[in-house]
């Protein structure tokens, strides 16, 4: 994976050495992979709001395997955070995603046990790849591949979509007016008033889809969390800890939220595509047509859902629960989605 890391000194928040992980981790390797299992590396990575993420390597048979630790905070899921999947759900649906829908994602080695003395998380391979959304939509590597990306996600949704909910795990059920609602009661319960924020509501509770489908959503498919390649595009879907049962066209309109362009506005699939390509390609993959007003709704929504997360992020700042740089500055984001919420709901050229 390619991101920054931190310092190996890292200490969980359960007071865990580096030391005393290294063990824990190669006990559990040894028990679910290999006996003879030796850890030859650990490294904490960036990136990853809500949960931890470790990049290893260990050797089995002389021969080494990378792979990678997805891991609660501190090892202790926050409960309080109502719509992230445990843990232990979250690798059953990759595992769902790479055998049921021919889905590239970072197959899951196991899932961990209190037994392994690291709490919630789970191990999965290391794929190789770019997350990084500038590098992906600037860098002469990708310049080939990148005006691919947009049919590939458009064929990977429709083989998501498909995947029957009998055999999905346990999931919340949340169609757009629970969205809206789960939303509004976030922004109220945080006080931090912006009119073009209740007017999107207003335009959103007068123009709730009608009987949508309900189907598995990953829920937080975009450039961010794809891993890219220059070789064969997306090499891995990521982060499935907000998947639910809900309206498939959900994750079309998270996809073109122009936060996730990066800058590339033109390009409105993810920075590196257009519409029309992402809609043909799920319609082929999926037998299902697209309706672009159903679309443009959820894109409006989720352009209100990252401008209040950018709010919690500002009051995170604020109160002291972060003092981080980047909280901050995401905060100040919650400005640009009010400038997209007005072009969005602009009346449509006819």
């Amino acid at each position: 994976m390619a991101q920054k890391t931190t310092s190996d000194e890292t200490k969980t928040k359960k007071d865990t050495s580096l030391e005393d992980m290294k063990a824990f981790l190669t006990k559990a390797c040894q028990a679910n992979i290999d006996p003879s299992a030796k850890l030859m590396s650990l490294k904490r990575l960036s990136g990853g709001a809500s949960q931890e993420t470790w990049s290893f390597n260990i050797q089995v048979a002389e021969q080494p395997l990378p792979l990678i630790l997805r891991r609660a905070p501190g090892g202790l899921r926050d409960t309080d955070k109502e719509t992230a999947l445990p843990l232990s759900t979250e690798a059953a649906l990759i595992h769902l995603a790479d055998t049921v829908a021919n889905i590239r994602v970072p197959p899951v080695r196991f899932v961990l046990t209190p037994e392994d003395n690291l709490g919630e998380g789970f191990i999965m391979d290391h794929v190789d790849g770019e997350t990084i959304a500038r590098k992906i939509l600037r860098d002469a590597e990708f310049e080939t591949i990148r005006p691919d990306l947009a049919r590939q996600c458009g064929e990977i949704l429709g083989r998501l979509h498909a995947i029957p909910i009998d055999q999905c795990p346990e999931l919340r059920t949340a169609p757009a007016h629970e969205e809206l609602a789960q939303y509004r009661q976030t922004y109220v319960t945080h006080n931090h008033p912006h009119p073009v924020f209740e007017l999107a509501f207003k335009w959103l509770a007068d123009n709730v889809p009608k009987n949508p489908r309900i189907t598995l959503v990953h829920g937080d498919f975009r450039n961010g969390n794809l891993m890219i390649t220059p070789e064969v595009g997306i090499a891995a879907v990521l982060d499935w800890e907000l998947a639910h049962l809900g309206d498939p066209m959900e994750d079309l309109g998270w996809l073109c939220v122009n936060s996730w362009r990066f800058g590339q506005i033109d390009k409105p699939v993810g920075g590196f595509g257009q519409r029309e390509e992402l809609f043909a390609a799920y319609e082929k993959s999926s037998g299902i047509p697209v309706d672009p007003e159903q679309v443009r709704y959820w894109e409006i929504l989720g352009t209100l859902k990252w401008g209040i997360m950018c709010t919690l992020m500002y009051e995170a700042f604020r109160n002291g629960t972060d003092r981080s740089v980047e909280r901050a500055a995401i905060g100040r984001r919650a400005s640009e989605t009010e400038i997209d919420l007005l072009h969005l709901l602009a009346p449509q050229q006819q």
